[in-house]
């Protein structure tokens, strides 16, 4: 089940024309949201920061506006059934909206923590770093990598070897009582989590400076987790292709800083 252009489509297969640019060279935008009890306007939804995340996306590449109701709608109807949306929109103003379930083992990922990959090839960086474009294959590759290597998410890195992001979400590291996250550059993603987290840091009068991840700054890290929209917080246990050493145990004391953004409402 998914919406396309205004309809709702029981059906596991989408029809795009053969010469459809969406399909040729992924000129697409996205965003994709986690639906907190069914309800768009739940406020940790953030309905309207993904929303604003596409109008500028749009703005920039001067593409069509689509028709935001008709958006709401369909977002809607498939709430009802999907916890977790991805919005698309083609550049003549079509929207698509499809659903996914979390995964299975979120809890667990959660409380105690996956293994990471340092990506070994920079170039593995995403395109147009500042919107979510549907050339998303170098993530994706990255992604794909890290899963052979037995690792659950890839870590990319610029030309320099300072760490980015995640190949889907933003970084957050810990050290000396105080919580650092990548300066946003051109190549790094600017989180509607990160920055929600970020908010809620400062509300908290909680530590927090924004940095470049040289390697060196990252070998002084004591622990290291990744967030976006979908998963909230998840820390590393430990990262193939760095010589870092995670005291897990530290996690008990430090997680509730941002995990506890996720618990109010």
């Amino acid at each position: 089940m998914y919406w396309y252009n205004g309809e709702l489509i029981e059906n596991e297969r989408i029809s795009l024309g053969i010469d459809d640019i969406g399909l040729l060279y992924g000129a697409t935008i996205f965003t994709t949201l986690r639906i907190y009890q069914q309800s768009l306007d739940h406020p940790l939804t953030h309905w309207q920061e993904h929303l604003k995340r596409l109008h500028s996306s749009l703005q920039v590449f001067q593409w069509s506006d689509p028709d935001w109701q008709r958006i709401r709608q369909g977002a809607e109807k498939l709430s009802r059934f999907y916890p977790v949306l991805r919005i698309t929109i083609f550049p003549d103003g079509r929207e698509w909206i499809k659903g996914r379930f979390l995964p299975e083992d979120l809890n667990l990922r959660q409380e105690q923590g996956i293994i990471g990959w340092v990506i070994d090839n920079p170039a593995w960086q995403r395109v147009l770093g500042e919107h979510k474009t549907g050339n998303y294959l170098t993530p994706w590759l990255a992604s794909q990598t890290a899963q052979k290597k037995g690792a659950k998410e890839a870590i990319l890195v610029d030309q320099l070897g300072n760490w980015l992001e995640t190949s889907t979400g933003n970084l957050w590291g810990w050290k000396d009582n105080c919580w650092y996250s990548p300066l946003l550059t051109a190549d790094i993603l600017p989180g509607i989590g990160r920055s929600a987290l970020i908010g809620w840091l400062k509300k908290q009068n909680i530590s927090l400076q924004e940095n470049l991840w040289t390697p060196e700054f990252v070998g002084t890290l004591q622990a290291i987790a990744y967030s976006n929209s979908l998963v909230e917080i998840i820390p590393f246990n430990s990262i193939l292709g760095s010589d870092i050493e995670i005291n897990t145990a530290i996690y008990r004391e430090i997680l509730p800083d941002l995990q506890q953004y996720f618990w109010l409402f």
